[in-house]
């Protein structure tokens, strides 16, 4: 009887570390999927920017100072490496800025706030934003949990043997930059 007593605890031991590995598997893919989905959201905001600005561009043109930033500020997010958290954090934190500073330009042309064109994209940026804002949140939400799994007993040996780190979370210095853009009429 003893004899198959000390085998079956070394079965279910494997079978529990494999389980467990598994679990922090799934976890990790939450999490690479999650910032994949903040990446959609980011190249949609990218993609929407240069006609955006290319709108306002046609009723203020002497703005130009405004324009550039906007511009540099989209091409420095959009060249952020793919899996670089905290770098796109600080780029979009800047772009917001430049966004903020476009839409209050349009707010100086009546004739502007009207046009179908840009109203559209109005519409369309906040949607994005808040899209954004919600992938944001469940980024962090599922690297809290990816985190906690490989910190906490018995996940961190699993987590430690096997090569799992710690992720970043979405972070923003400036807390302006965590509010949709707001768009007024």
């Amino acid at each position: 009887m003893a004899l198959w007593i000390i085998p079956a605890i070394i079965v279910l031991l494997i079978i529990w570390i494999i389980s467990l590995y598994n679990g922090l598997v799934k976890l990790k893919i939450k999490v690479d999927n999650s910032w994949s989905d903040i990446r959609v959201f980011l190249k949609k905001r990218y993609d929407l920017i240069p006609n955006l600005v290319n709108t306002v561009k046609g009723y203020a043109a002497h703005e130009s100072q405004t324009f550039e930033k906007v511009t540099a500020a989209r091409n420095a997010a959009v060249a952020v490496p793919a899996g670089d958290v905290k770098a796109a954090a600080e780029a979009n934190q800047v772009l917001g800025g430049a966004l903020r500073g476009l839409l209050a330009i349009a707010e100086n042309y009546p004739d502007l706030k009207a046009n179908q064109n840009f109203l559209e994209l109005q519409t369309a940026l906040q949607s994005i934003e808040g899209d954004l804002g919600n992938a944001r949140r469940y980024y962090n939400a599922t690297v809290r949990d990816y985190n906690t799994a490989i910190q906490q007993f018995p996940g961190v040996i699993v987590a430690n043997m096997s090569g799992f780190k710690a992720r970043e979370f979405y972070e923003l210095d400036n807390q302006e930059e965590a509010q949709n853009v707001e768009v007024k009429f």
